[in-house]
């Protein structure tokens, strides 16, 4: 079956408490909190909370938990520590290797990453695109992969352009094209209830898709109520309105790396277990996660590729 999986950063389930978590002032979907509550989720959707910190001492970070998410591999502990920001080499082999996209390329599936990427940006990582790269907007900064970009590179598809974003056929990652835009893209602005449609498109005709939303985590780090409200009202509009739309027969999981902006009463990371959504076929089997090594065998499992792929057959 078609498995959607939106990927937002840096979303714990902390206090109910609205002065330092900004999930506790409005009822969205991921207003999760440490003690089980939460509102009832639309469309028979249920919630567990994961562990994320894995066993290994220490705030958990993006680079290690998101390796884990994308591979099933508890990536701390074969590292020996949490890793902040973008993965080292033993990550980016762990994710070239084991990672969710190259299993399910190695099954003869389909796997797709809906987040569309500047032509620049995706030949100076030497990514496989189309399409000719636009009036450079990288700036001064080096381009580094993210975890997700690794992980969906070990796949062999190739990456969304800007273009793609125009035509409706991937997204910006701020979902709305606004970003993009204010730094001189020729993209569309859209609504997150457009985006959700585009998204939806893209999982139908996919075994596989990701969205990767970060501005969650970024809010966090900057201790800003403001921004943290409005990322999570924008990524939550699409959430509801891709589970307004969602067929009967496509999966649908949320869910994040490491908590942050839970708790803005210091910019750091936090211990917090963090929220995993679940909506359609995957909502019977998501009782099963405990932790973010949880993620992947789901994701493969619903999409129809049994199991990861066999270690002692890697060398």
């Amino acid at each position: 079956m078609p498995v959607l999986f939106v990927f937002v950063d840096g979303v714990g389930a902390g206090a109910r408490d609205p002065e330092l978590n900004p999930l506790a002032r409005v009822d969205h979907l991921l207003s999760r909190f440490a003690d089980g509550s939460g509102a009832a989720l639309p469309g028979g959707g249920r919630a567990v909370l994961a562990d994320a910190c894995l066993g290994v001492a220490g705030r958990p970070q993006s680079a290690t938990g998101q390796t884990t998410l994308l591979t099933g591999e508890n990536a701390p502990r074969a590292l020996g520590r949490h890793l902040l920001g973008f993965p080292n080499a033993p990550l980016r082999d762990l994710l070239r290797r084991r990672s969710l996209f190259r299993r399910l390329a190695e099954a003869g599936r389909r796997g797709t990453f809906a987040n569309a990427y500047p032509v620049a940006y995706l030949r100076a990582l030497d990514l496989p695109c189309r399409g000719e790269p636009e009036a450079s907007l990288l700036g001064r900064r080096r381009p580094r992969a993210s975890a997700t970009t690794v992980a969906f590179s070990a796949g062999a598809a190739p990456f969304r352009t800007w273009e793609d974003a125009r035509e409706g056929r991937g997204l910006t990652h701020d979902i709305t094209g606004r970003r993009a835009r204010a730094l001189g893209a020729r993209l569309p602005e859209r609504t997150p209830e457009e985006a959700a449609h585009a998204l939806l498109g893209l999982a139908r005709d996919h075994d596989l898709t990701l969205f990767e939303f970060y501005e969650t985590d970024e809010a966090g780090h900057a201790r800003s109520m403001e921004h943290a409200l409005d990322a999570l009202g924008r990524v939550d509009a699409l959430l509801r309105a891709v589970v307004a739309g969602l067929p009967p027969d496509l999966a649908l999981v949320v869910t994040s790396d490491h908590g942050n902006v839970e708790d803005l009463s210091a910019r750091n990371h936090t211990l917090a277990p963090v929220p995993v959504l679940a909506f359609g076929p995957a909502a019977e089997r998501v009782a099963a996660v405990e932790d973010l090594t949880h993620i992947a065998p789901l994701l493969l499992t619903l999409a129809g590729v049994s199991a990861l792929p066999d270690r002692a057959a890697e060398g």
